[in-house]
């Protein structure tokens, strides 16, 4: 691999793990629209760079959100109770939207995946926080919606932390805790997605060198190397910085990494 690839996963990998710490987001919403630009400039197959990056992202997520949720744990701000009633439909949801995802063409799911970045840019920058009216459901609603988070989670290849905060908000958990539960919410989903997505392209033609199923391989090394130092770092800075503003910095950045993933799948 040419050094200047190296370094920008190398660079990536830095930059996702710190937001992954300080938001309690997988870092989905930078390394697919990163990725995507870095396969196509590398010469990557067009009907394969979203899903690569898809693939890619979610076995990424996997060392990122341990990382996460270790410190966050630390901390004293993951509500096991709400891990183990959303995890089966967590896993469910995830694993299953692999199967739609591999079977949509690249550009299409660019489209869902920037309309979606949007959505979450758009709710960081007014600071919507859902007003806490009710309890958590049962465990029925529980499987139900962790269901619908790992149905989108594997979709745009994100730790859910976008759907799951504000739900968990919504439901009474304190922000806190909200923010590391999602943390540890992330990794059945990240699971759930690297292995779909690994079986899903197993034995696709035109898949670059060094890939397993639509997990790209040196991609995935030298991202998570690097996200797992930085992590921590953004998870005991979460108490210390205004997380409010960061927010819309971070929102601002997906935006603009969203367009340039549509510009080059389209100018693909």
């Amino acid at each position: 691999m040419e050094i200047e690839w190296l370094l920008a996963y190398l660079l990536l990998g830095a930059f996702v793990g710190f937001f992954a710490g300080l938001l309690g987001v997988g870092g989905g919403g930078i390394m697919v629209p990163v990725l995507t630009t870095l396969f196509a400039a590398q010469g990557f197959p067009r009907e394969h760079l979203v899903h690569v990056a898809l693939g890619t992202s979610m076995a990424a997520i996997v060392m990122t959100s341990i990382s996460s949720l270790r410190a966050h744990h630390a901390h004293g701000a993951v509500r096991w109770d709400i891990v183990r009633g959303i995890t089966p439909g967590v896993l469910l949801g995830t694993f299953g939207g692999t199967f739609i995802a591999s079977r949509v063409d690249s550009v299409p799911l660019a489209i869902f995946f920037g309309c979606f970045m949007a959505y979450v840019s758009l709710q960081m920058i007014l600071n919507v926080k859902p007003k806490p009216t009710r309890e958590l459901p049962g465990q029925a609603g529980m499987v139900g919606v962790g269901g619908g988070i790992g149905l989108v989670s594997a979709l745009v290849a994100i730790g859910g932390g976008s759907l799951s905060v504000p739900f968990m908000t919504w439901c009474n958990v304190k922000m806190q805790h909200a923010i590391g539960t999602s943390a540890a919410i992330g990794l059945p989903i990240a699971l759930a997605g690297a292995l779909g997505y690994l079986i899903n392209g197993w034995g696709s033609s035109g898949l670059p060198d060094w890939s397993i199923g639509y997990v790209y391989l040196p991609a995935l090394v030298l991202v998570s190397a690097v996200s797992t130092f930085t992590a921590p770092l953004g998870a005991r800075l979460a108490h210390r910085l205004p997380v409010a503003t960061l927010k819309k910095v971070f929102a601002g950045v997906l935006i603009l990494l969203s367009a340039k993933m549509l510009h080059t799948v389209f100018g693909s």
